[in-house]
């Protein structure tokens, strides 16, 4: 379920050429941690006994990819690079070091597996808002909402095989923190995220529609994980949802705006915006408010580490974070309300972003992701997180009445979670372990 991969195997095909999948292990990430590694390193190894299957070899290569890639591709004799996509600056740092790097008669290529419409096709410019992108995402749909070509075993094999992978010295190279523990609840691999889609379907599709605002239900996806470490395709959950249109169409619907519309308005908002980490990326009127109501008084200020142990006197804020720490995963609605008090309860919006960008990247399994900086709400919560820059800057939101420290951005507090929930419930839940 992998378009770069398909028009890879095609290139190879039809040149009647051994097809090979690499992947560049890089030591460190961003804020990422054994927890990551530990999840998209299982699924390697997934992929590596699917290739072998298909008579395809994966190597698995240690270092970044303009340093081992370049290389790889001169001693093989490979005829033409085939690249996934990610909107983010690292990545796509990465592509453009490699395309630096090749040798001037291998054609590059990059395809966008990401997102179901291609990110630069849906849009040749920063959308404002999920209303504006809706229209132009839905009208492209029928052109690539298509089932999947089918994968061949590959007829062509290689001249010699790929090196043996040791799994071990994979680990031993990560220069992370293993301090944030691997999750027990989320098994990593396309079998186990294709488990958790069916059992989404069979289980819960019924409740997403009138239910996902309700951290005590089980009504999300959970799929974010396998989405993010691309173990299962958007594109295959939405295929596979929509047969049960006719059943629960308001469930249907409301997964689609959320899994396509959505999540890539946030892939738009990270690939047009180079700041999309930083409140220099928020709209002028977000800017403006948030220096205007800078320097109010805040009732709490906190210390980063004060936060990420969940010692606030809030003990629905601690509640969600320790969610966060021990699960890898967030409600959404939560994670709404969890940036928003950072706000309220930090020297200044820069502050603020840094922290919750930290937090989101070091903890949630699906951190790292446009969606942890961009993603907005059809004002009721996603199976992929609240957006930081939407939490804090007002990012594909509008202004809202005026107060203290929010300014003009969107306030959400206490009382108001206690009337969309059981918020006793959940604090219980996720209390502090003595």
């Amino acid at each position: 379920d992998n378009w770069a991969f398909l028009y890879a195997q095609r290139l190879a095909l039809k040149q009647k050429l051994p097809l090979h999948v690499c992947f560049c292990l890089v030591p460190k990430f961003l804020d990422a941690t054994i927890r990551h590694y530990g999840f998209m390193l299982k699924g390697l190894q997934e992929v590596a006994e699917e290739c072998a299957e298909l008579n395809i070899p994966f190597h698995l290569l240690l270092g970044y990819a303009k340093d081992v890639l370049p290389a790889f591709v001169v001693e093989r004799g490979v005829g033409g690079v085939v690249t996934d996509f990610c909107p983010l600056r690292l990545p796509r740092q990465w592509v453009e070091n490699v395309r630096e790097r090749l040798p001037e008669d291998v054609p590059f290529a990059q395809v966008d597996a990401h997102n179901i419409v291609p990110c630069w096709v849906a849009s040749p410019k920063q959308e404002y808002s999920a209303r504006t992108i809706r229209g132009k995402i839905h009208a492209q749909l029928p052109e690539f909402l298509t089932e999947f070509p089918p994968i061949i075993r590959h007829p062509h094999p290689p001249s010699c095989p790929a090196e043996p992978i040791a799994w071990e010295a994979c680990y031993s190279s990560l220069q992370v923190d293993r301090t944030v523990k691997e999750v027990e609840w989320a098994t990593p691999g396309t079998s186990a995220g294709l488990a958790v889609l069916q059992s989404f379907i069979t289980e819960r599709l019924k409740s997403f529609g009138s239910h996902r605002n309700d951290p005590n239900k089980a009504a999300l996806s959970n799929l974010s994980p396998w989405f993010h470490f691309g173990q299962v395709s958007t594109q295959r959950a939405i295929l596979e949802v929509q047969k049960h249109q006719g059943k629960y169409k308001e469930s249907v619907d409301a997964f689609i705006e959320e899994a396509v519309v959505r999540r890539e308005l946030a892939e738009n908002f990270c690939y047009y915006n180079e700041n999309y980490d930083s409140v220099q990326g928020a709209y002028d009127w977000a800017q403006t408010t948030l220096k205007l109501h800078a320097k109010d008084k805040r009732p709490f200020l906190y210390k980063l580490q004060e936060l990420e142990q969940g010692t606030t006197h809030d003990p629905l804020w601690n509640a969600a974070q320790l969610q966060m720490v021990r699960e890898g995963k967030m409600h959404g609605f939560l994670r709404m309300y969890w940036a928003k008090k950072i706000l309220e309860w930090t020297r200044s919006p820069e502050e603020a972003l840094h922290f919750a960008i930290y937090l989101n990247d070091r903890y949630e399994l699906d951190g790292r992701d446009p969606n942890g900086y961009a993603r907005g709400r059809a004002d009721v919560p996603s199976p992929c997180p609240a957006g930081c820059l939407w939490s804090i800057c007002g990012i594909h939101d509008q202004g809202w009445a005026e107060r203290a420290i929010f300014g003009k951005i969107r306030y959400m507090n206490y009382a108001g979670c206690k009337r969309k929930f059981d918020v006793d419930q959940f604090e219980r839940r996720y209390a502090p372990r003595t």
